[in-house]
């Protein structure tokens, strides 16, 4: 088998098996969550003070990326994907710069800007949602006021910092965008799986998971996961106005944790009154 047959049968593998992805995140329904986060985000006035306080400072680091990304990468790429895509290269070049923006972007306003704008969206929809006790288990918790005035100060902070690993698999994914349309879905999809469970990583740390927990846990749920992490990232692709669908994901992946919890304790009850129906009879 030649090295050209061999990068063939990798990439067909790696097709079938994002394809399996796709399937399952479809199957989920999970990737409605960022969906019902904009929504809800919308009609809850009080969670709208985060992303008020630190919006002019993220606007302005949004517009200044996504010009810098598109001045100094766009016709370079476009010239590179020209030789594999054809008259495609114009749009994929411009969807790999949103990309790589929103990419850059993130990196640097969840880690410098909002940060706890982002912890206090997700914690102040957890208690709007009646999850008040799961959130006092990292933070006080006050008993009057809206959703986000209960909130006191964070004992610790979740989201993880500049994590090189991260970078590096985006871009060990970005050849895939050679390949027309096809590449360029399959680039998307893998940044989802990645940034499903990254949006859950405030509800990881309330639950008081361990590492190994956590990766048991997203594997349970890496169809559910990946569905909303790409819906997510297509969201965050559209230009400025990424910083909105920021917080509203973070809405939504609070509403999901939210159902999760509510879920949990329906199976938790039911389990409680079969264990009480068993030492009755």
């Amino acid at each position: 088998m030649t090295a050209q047959d061999k990068v063939k049968n990798t990439v067909r593998e790696e097709a079938q098996r994002v394809a399996g992805l796709a399937n399952e995140a479809a199957q989920s329904g999970a990737y409605l969550y960022p969906i019902r986060g904009i929504f809800y985000f919308l009609s809850n006035r009080e969670l709208w003070k985060p992303l008020a306080a630190k919006l002019l400072p993220t606007i302005a680091l949004g517009i200044t990326t996504l010009a810098g990304v598109f001045f100094f990468g766009y016709l370079p790429q476009a010239a590179i994907l020209a030789v594999f895509n054809g008259p495609l290269a114009a749009v994929n070049a411009a969807l790999l710069c949103l990309n790589e923006s929103s990419k850059i972007f993130n990196t640097l306003s969840k880690n410098f800007l909002v940060e706890d704008s982002l912890i206090d969206t997700f914690d102040g929809t957890l208690v709007a949602k009646g999850e008040s006790e799961l959130v006092a288990k990292e933070r006080k918790v006050g008993r009057g006021g809206d959703a986000i005035g209960r909130l006191g100060k964070l004992v610790s902070k979740p989201f993880a910092k500049f994590a090189p690993s991260a970078i590096i698999r985006y871009v060990m994914y970005l050849p895939l965008n050679f390949i027309p349309v096809v590449g360029t879905a399959m680039f998307i999809l893998l940044q989802g799986k990645a940034a499903g469970p990254a949006a859950h990583s405030r509800y990881f740390q309330l639950k008081g998971m361990n590492q190994a927990s956590q990766e048991e846990f997203i594997a349970k749920r890496q169809g559910a996961y990946t569905g909303f992490g790409t819906v997510a990232t297509l969201l965050e692709l559209v230009p400025i106005v990424g910083v909105f669908f920021s917080f509203t994901n973070i809405c939504g992946a609070a509403l999901w944790a939210a159902d999760m919890e509510s879920r949990g304790n329906e199976n938790q009850s039911t389990a409680q009154l079969r264990d009480q129906s068993k030492k009755v009879y």
